[in-house]
Formats: structure tokens, sequence, C-alpha cells
């Protein structure tokens, strides 16, 4: 199997399941035990999220999973282990078109500009956090004050820049757009850092992998990591 990223939705086979809902885990909490319950159930998937943890790195036979759960078991953050066995197949989060619907009216025009004005530059994202999960599973995640989570995968620095612009000049009314460009390797970079880090405003960004997150400084990162350097003369040449 391919590392799987930060992000990456992943559904289990029934011999999964099963054994998940059957370990010991879970069984001091009632809500989670019944959420995971649920889950399976309905086959609804599980996110990848950072392949370690304060314990040590993740066994490479296993994967770590999350289950943000809605509101209906009192969105606990419920932190999973699977094999790798137990995986049946991995997908994505919703596309902006998808989640149309659960925007208010009067920010639906401003969406589908956002949209268009992404695919005019070649992006397209993704939307996770509470509007993406409610439209995966039809259950309540949002709540007043949720924001709007995009995923945007940018192959560089140049994309980045594009991207960033155009979500910080979406004029959206109501909910707050929020998220992360996620470059080819899967390193990601929160879109609002990012435009503050590369105006000179902060003096360095979060860079987030599937194995843990570092400050940087400079863009020798993205040099490693085998993208567009960020600047004319690269630092990494």
């Amino acid at each position: 199997m391919p590392p799987l990223q930060r992000h990456g939705l992943v559904y289990l086979s029934d011999d999964g399941w099963s054994a998940l809902c059957a370990g010991p885990s879970l069984l001091a909490d009632a809500a989670a035990r019944d959420c995971l319950a649920h889950w399976a159930a309905h086959q609804l998937p599980l996110v990848v999220t950072r392949q370690s943890d304060c314990s040590g790195p993740v066994p490479s036979a296993e994967v770590a999973l999350g289950l943000p759960a809605p509101a209906r078991w009192g969105r606990l953050r419920i932190a999973l282990r699977v094999p790798e066995a137990a995986v049946l197949y991995t997908d994505g989060f919703p596309r902006m078109a998808a989640v149309a619907s659960l925007l208010p009216r009067d920010a639906r025009p401003a969406w589908q500009a956002l949209q268009a004005a992404l695919a005019a530059d070649g992006l397209a994202a993704a939307v996770y956090g509470s509007y993406g999960w409610e439209r995966l599973t039809g259950l309540a995640y949002r709540h007043a004050a949720s924001d709007i989570d995009l995923l945007v995968p940018v192959d560089g620095a140049e994309a980045a820049d594009r991207a960033a612009a155009r979500l910080a000049a979406a004029a959206l009314p109501g909910p707050r757009i929020d998220g992360e460009l996620q470059f080819p390797d899967g390193a990601a970079v929160a879109w609002r850092e990012w435009r503050l880090w590369r105006t000179g405003a902060a003096a360095e960004v979060l860079v987030k992998r599937r194995d843990g997150a570092t400050l940087e400084m400079d863009d020798g990162w993205l040099c490693r990591r085998g993208a567009p350097s960020l600047v004319t003369e690269p630092a990494c040449a």
C-alpha cells in the first residue's frame, strides 16, 4: 500500500470493522462504542491522521486513523489504529460543488465564484472539517461558528501563492474559509500562514506531514522534498 497522507479517507473491510469493534480500547467509553458501531453499520470512512504519537511511531503494519464524531456523540475525537490489511480502499473528501447546498443561500454565488477562480488556475479543492463530514455522513456536524476547511493540492510555491490569493480574495458571506495547501509529497501548510510567511509578516511557517510537524524559516523544506523552490536562485542548488 502506498503511504497514506493526512486528510485521506480510509474505508475498512467487514473483517476490519469486526476486529476494530471487538477491540478492548473503547470498552470504557459507551459513547465511543456506540459511535463506532454506527460507523461500522453504515460503512462510513475514517480519516488518516498523523502517523506518530507521544508513545512513538505507528508500527509499519498499522495505520493511525481518526473518527471525529458529530454532535450526536458529543463531538468526541476517537483515535484508532488498524492493520493495513483492514483497509478496503481509500478516497478523498468531497469537492466544493458537493457541499454547496450546505451553505447559506446568500453565500452560494461567492462559493461558486471561488470554485471557478481556483479552476481557472488549474486548482481543485476538497472540503474537510465539519462541512465535509456532514456531506459524507448525513449527520449534524456544523454549528454557528463552523469554518469551511478547504484542502487545495498545489504542485509548488507558485501554485500555492495563486491558491492563497484566491482564498484571501473570496468574498464569502457567513462561514470563514480556512484550510491547508497540500504539496505533492503530502506536506501541508495552512493557507493563511503561508500567505503571512510569503509576505514576510511571519518569520516561520508550520509544515505538517504524515509523521509530524516542523517550524520552517526558509524554503529548504520544499527543496528537500523535491518541490520547486520559493526563490529564483534555489537555496538547495
